[in-house]
């Protein structure tokens, strides 16, 4: 295949290409794990050169120059172009549309390595996922090729604006609305936390169109596409965070913004579900970019180990640093294979809300332990911001977060649940 032989050439050298050059190839040629195959493990040669290309980036690019965005805050743009330019980001979006259309475990694994050189800057690329896929899942053929196909032909960004200062797990409390006017809608309200909200040229809007406190959340929300540079968006200032720094979060206000009715998406009052939909897509590569640090904080933990000595050995062979790592090792792999599992499932066509929100908790989870445990064996040096595993663990925290909370996870993993045995 093409693609195969510019993958590899992409890896050995370091060329810079953009995926949708290469689209045509990558559908017939990447695939998640095939059912007929039966139950297997082992990554397909194309899923193996997209992994080694996300590596290579990730430690040749990203890692070197993480620490100094980390202290800066500044937007990561070189890096998300060069990301851009490898095929590294968008991958997601369909073939028809310039993108190269690969399944959500592909993507995973390009997010887990993507991770692991730094998350303020995988965060920053991942953004555009959930920005994107509202509009990927429910968008008409001409907001697709207008929104969609715009982002493989530069390198743009964009953003999924949902939370508010007073509605972040309580989606159902937003209280943006959006009123309609003859052929547009006017929008006014207040958003917090967007992340790539001061450097996105598009976003996926949640407002309500439905003023009756008592409508139900699934009949109260529309979608909007909304231009980022439209009259009355006013963009916050950069919020300075405990961790991910580089990333760009920001607060927006909208003043009588105007939306043409043309960027609806599906209809009005679809937009919750259009809304929450899109996490069951997005939760497994959340999931993979907190296994991606927890992976880097087990690495960092394990070669400090095997060089730093006390009383006579390297600390690796004392029993109870061992053990952290033993522990720190099945966490990972376990974080690894349930978000695999989650992105499969989205792949075979099913529903996988219950394997998405496992997966996200449970990454989330292990991140911070896992995190935590490399600052442990690092001891005093882990504490300092000249080691990794300092930012390593700042970074962490706000996988249990965003996204939905690690305690908004568990309320869907037990509804799920319940749900099968109440059926």
């Amino acid at each position: 295949m093409l693609l195969n032989k510019i993958l590899k050439a992409s890896v050995r050298s370091g060329i810079r290409l953009h995926g949708s050059s290469a689209a045509a190839s990558a559908a017939a040629s990447s695939s998640s794990h095939s059912s007929s195959h039966g139950f297997s493990f082992e990554l397909t040669e194309q899923q193996k050169e997209f992994q080694q290309l996300a590596r290579k980036f990730a430690r040749e690019e990203i890692i070197p120059a993480a620490a100094a965005y980390d202290r800066s805050g500044e937007y990561p743009f070189p890096l998300i172009k060069k990301a851009w330019e490898l095929g590294l980001m968008n991958s997601h979006i369909p073939q028809e549309y310039g993108g190269m259309g690969l399944p959500n475990f592909d993507n995973c694994l390009i997010t887990e390595e993507l991770a692991y050189g730094c998350t303020g800057v995988q965060t920053a690329i991942e953004a555009n996922s959930l920005g994107q896929m509202p509009v990927i899942l429910a968008g008409n053929e001409a907001q697709k090729k207008k929104y969609l196909g715009r982002m493989t032909e530069e390198p743009l960004m964009c953003a999924y604006c949902v939370t508010e200062p007073g509605a972040g797990s309580d989606v159902a409390s937003i209280k943006t609305r959006a009123v309609k006017m003859g052929d547009e809608y006017v929008v006014n309200g207040q958003k917090m936390w967007i992340t790539n909200g001061g450097k996105a040229n598009w976003y996926f809007l949640l407002a309500r169109t439905n003023p009756d406190p008592k409508c139900p959340a699934s009949k109260a929300f529309t979608g909007f596409i909304l231009e980022a540079d439209t009259p009355g968006v006013q963009i916050g200032r950069k919020e300075m965070n405990m961790g991910q720094r580089c990333s760009d979060t920001r607060g927006i206000t909208f003043e009588d913004v105007r939306i043409p009715k043309e960027n609806v998406l599906v209809a009005e009052g679809a937009g919750f579900k259009i809304a929450m939909g899109a996490f069951d897509n997005t939760r497994p590569p959340v999931a993979a970019g907190a296994t991606g640090l927890a992976q880097r904080a087990l690495d960092e933990a394990t070669k400090y180990a095997l060089e730093r000595k006390t009383f006579g050995k390297v600390i690796a062979e004392h029993q109870a640093v061992s053990f952290l790592l033993a522990e720190m090792a099945m966490k990972v792999e376990l974080a690894r294979m349930g978000y695999q599992r989650a992105a499969w499932e989205v792949d075979q066509g099913r529903r996988n809300t219950y394997y998405a929100s496992i997966a996200k908790a449970f990454a989330g989870d292990i991140a911070n332990q896992v995190a935590s445990d490399a600052v442990q064996i690092f001891g005093g040096n882990g504490f300092n911001s000249e080691y990794p595993v300092e930012k390593l663990m700042r970074d962490a925290k706000i996988y249990q977060i965003y996204e939905g909370t690690a305690q908004i996870q568990r309320l869907i993993v037990a509804r799920e649940h319940l749900g099968r045995y109440q059926k």
